[in-house]
């Protein structure tokens, strides 16, 4: 069976890690694996490094799309998966997550009737306003297979009818839907013992374990917006000098953008704040590791916090990962000062619970042998 997995954003190309190596231990007679870089993610530090750090195949097909608008990106990404698509014989496509890549791949599949394979489908902010929501919700409908990777998840496909959607595809298959676990949580128990070998990031930057706190900043509603991103990093400032506390804050290319522009947006305090360029992943792992608390307002840090046993402060107006939200391990606290500092208080004060929630660390073994079934 032939397969197509299309990537193009710095955490597709992490999730693509566990699959990859699943098809190459585990179903190398079975399955070949193509790789489709969009270009999406186009910076070194945020695509590049991961492959080299992670052990990726290097990507077949790379459309280098780059930047631009959402309309725009899109639309080359649909021209470019098409043609590769139609010029190759393809059994399915794997996509992740919910990118304009998983969009873009979602429907030039769907419209020459090639099978597609959605990893995290089922998520759900229930913000129509977030370009990831649109996003993931148009793939899910246009999927052969939705593999949830909480029960959640399923929860919210079985309310919007894909359990038991007459629904049919061109071979004239229904759709299924699979709790199979994260993937992303396949990796984090996978190389954790690597990035303690491998990464001396808490060297490099003079750090004890259980010291400070990680803090990444990257979704446009904060980035673009100055009096989000004002009230995040002040937040941070205050906390770092009435706590004593570093914090570390690896810069998405997005976000030093903005500030480079508005450099007034920054505290005037910067002494316990350490910027650093986009973390690799074994950095990040280590970061994430051995934090004392996480404040991010990315879906996957949030998760990989949970992962390693870190509350985490959650700097968006919602969460697809209610679980962690539900279990008192994250706490919502959007963009607002005051919010960030109380719930930063809560966490830090009061014992966390980290229950099993995300599968055994085997989502990809049950992804590849469910597409083989289907």
């Amino acid at each position: 069976m032939k397969i197509l997995t299309i990537i193009g954003a710095r955490p597709q190309i992490i999730k693509a890690a566990a699959v990859s190596r699943a098809v190459k231990n585990l179903f190398p007679s079975q399955i070949e694996e193509k790789i489709l870089h969009t270009g999406q993610h186009y910076d070194t530090n945020m695509s590049q490094v991961f492959f080299d750090e992670l052990g990726i195949p290097q990507p077949d097909y790379n459309l280098g799309v780059g930047s631009g608008s959402h309309g725009s990106q899109t639309a080359r990404m649909i021209s470019g998966i098409e043609e590769v698509l139609l010029n190759n014989p393809f059994d399915g496509i794997i996509l992740y997550g919910d990118t304009n890549s998983t969009l873009a791949g979602a429907v030039a599949a769907s419209k020459i009737h090639i099978p597609v394979f959605h990893i995290e489908a089922g998520l759900r902010s229930f913000n129509m306003a977030m370009p990831e929501e649109v996003n993931r919700i148009v793939c899910d409908q246009l999927s052969s297979i939705c593999f949830a990777p909480t029960q959640t998840a399923v929860g919210n496909l079985q309310r919007e009818g894909f359990l038991d959607s007459p629904a049919t595809f061109r071979d004239g298959r229904r759709r299924r839907v699979c709790n199979c676990g994260d993937v992303m949580y396949d990796n984090s128990m996978y190389f954790s013992t690597l990035a303690r070998q491998h990464s001396t990031i808490l060297q490099d930057l003079g750090l004890q374990p259980g010291q400070y706190i990680l803090a990444t900043i990257h979704r446009d509603n904060n980035t673009d917006d100055p009096m989000r991103l004002h009230a995040i990093l002040h937040a941070l400032a205050d906390i770092a000098e009435h706590d004593n506390i570093r914090i570390v804050l690896p810069l998405h290319p997005r976000t030093r953008k903005i500030l480079n522009a508005t450099p007034a947006l920054l505290p005037a305090d910067q002494s316990k704040i350490s910027i650093i360029p986009p973390a690799g992943f074994f950095d990040i792992n280590m970061l994430e590791q051995n934090a004392r608390l996480v404040m991010t307002d990315s879906g996957g840090v949030q998760k990989e916090a949970f992962f390693f046993e870190k509350p985490c402060v959650i700097l968006r107006p919602e969460t697809e990962w209610v679980e962690i939200v539900n279990h008192g391990a994250g706490i919502i606290a959007d963009a607002d000062y005051d919010r960030i500092i109380t719930a930063y208080r809560q966490l830090i004060d009061h014992p966390v619970h980290f229950p099993h929630l995300f599968g055994d660390a085997h989502a990809a073994e049950k992804i590849l042998q469910t597409i083989l079934d289907y």
